[in-house]
């Protein structure tokens, strides 16, 4: 059975549908359009608009909120759809995965028919800002503070690493509100950055990859927020973070899965097409052997990841197997896309190949949602 040929558990004819519809459209309004958005770093954001018109936002949020009304299986399947072409620009799982999602877990009912209806057709985009300049994967260390003044929290401070922080029209945002608390003081708070005082986009950010996703810096400098923009209860963020990264690191997993498998399908059909000593690549016996392991460790991966998802719809997806398909995933995405490379030789080193970028852009996995030696230490806490 040939890789193409697997078909996960949890894909049901109506994901099917729903991929198939995704794939149309980013071959259609991403994939031309990849060399621009690189050098402008972000997608349009037209695009987001776009994306909300066709259902590819918020396809796992109620329909009641103006959602897909789907499960996270749907979510996956767009993701999945997107990274299987090779393109990282569309800032999608953040904006549908995780923001939406905090939302939903923890918002009022006012917070979530106010905010999720525009997130769904893109009017809004939404952003989450966790990592700070003085601190990446250790949210206790967070600077970021706010402070209550009547009917308003006054926030102060700055982030870094955001994705859709260029675009964002929602931010929900970590900081302390009892700094003396440690990681009982923190909060999360909302921030509608238009007309908002004192807040600011600083770079957009020049990475080694994922040159097409919007990365940027944003700066808190006596920002008021009305109190009722709080997410949740005070001093609950931390708590909040913890179990929602569990369905952070899965979706990076997700991704990681997909590219993977990307990766050895494009070297695949490159080795049998390229020839060298009077026969293809493909036909000597070290290629077949290499991308015959390569083959193998994606499976395994695909197959790790289906187990999380069919665990993650029943709500049994626990922390550290989260933190397991995180770190594992990626490793392997690196290891493939590296061996992957190879057979390309020079022209694997050519940033216009799509296999240069899907190795730049595989680097990062191992170190966002939390650095992968974050991983290795929480499963080990289990032990």
């Amino acid at each position: 059975m040939g890789t193409a040929e697997y078909r996960s558990s949890w894909i049901d004819d109506d994901i099917v549908a729903l991929r198939e519809m995704a794939t149309k459209f980013f071959e259609a309004e991403l994939l031309p359009n990849q060399e621009r958005f690189a050098e402008q770093k972000h997608v349009d954001r037209s695009f987001w608009n776009a994306a909300g018109k066709l259902g590819l936002l918020c396809a796992s949020i109620p329909e009641e909120y103006g959602g897909g009304g789907g499960t996270h299986a749907h979510d996956f399947a767009i993701f999945d759809a997107q990274y299987r072409l090779g393109d990282t620009s569309f800032g999608n799982m953040v904006h549908s995965g995780i923001v939406a999602h905090y939302i939903l877990a923890y918002g009022s009912e006012d917070q979530k028919q106010r905010w999720l209806p525009k997130m769904v057709t893109g009017e809004l985009v939404g952003a989450i800002a966790m990592s700070e300049p003085g601190a990446g994967s250790d949210l206790k260390m967070l600077r970021t503070n706010a402070r209550r003044d009547g009917e308003e929290y006054v926030i102060d401070g700055a982030k870094t690493f955001i994705s859709n922080g260029k675009h964002a029209d929602l931010v929900i945002v970590a900081a302390k509100t009892d700094p003396a608390a440690g990681a009982k003081g923190v909060s999360l708070i909302v921030v509608e950055t238009a007309d908002s005082h004192g807040y600011r986009v600083g770079r957009v950010l020049d990475k080694i990859g994922m040159k097409g996703q919007d990365t940027a810096e944003l700066f808190f400098d006596g920002v008021r927020v009305p109190a009722r923009n709080l997410l949740g209860d005070e001093g609950a963020g931390f708590g909040y973070l913890m179990k929602q990264l569990a369905h952070e690191r899965l979706g990076i997993g997700v991704c990681a899965a997909a590219a993977t498998e990307a990766a050895v399908a494009l070297t695949v059909q490159y080795t049998k097409d390229r020839s060298a000593f009077g026969a293809s690549l493909f036909e000597m016996q070290n290629t077949r052997f290499q991308l015959a392991e390569c083959a193998t460790l994606a499976r395994v991966s695909r197959v790790f990841v289906d187990n999380c998802i069919e665990r993650h719809l029943r709500g049994e997806l626990d922390p550290t197997t989260a933190s397991m398909a995180k770190a594992y995933t990626t490793e392997i995405q690196g290891q493939v896309v590296d061996k992957c490379l190879q057979f390309f030789g020079g022209y694997g080193y050519m940033a216009e190949y799509q296999i240069a970028r899907m190795y730049a852009d595989a680097r990062v996995q191992r170190i966002y949602g939390g650095s992968n030696e974050v991983m290795k230490e929480l499963i080990a806490r289990s032990l």
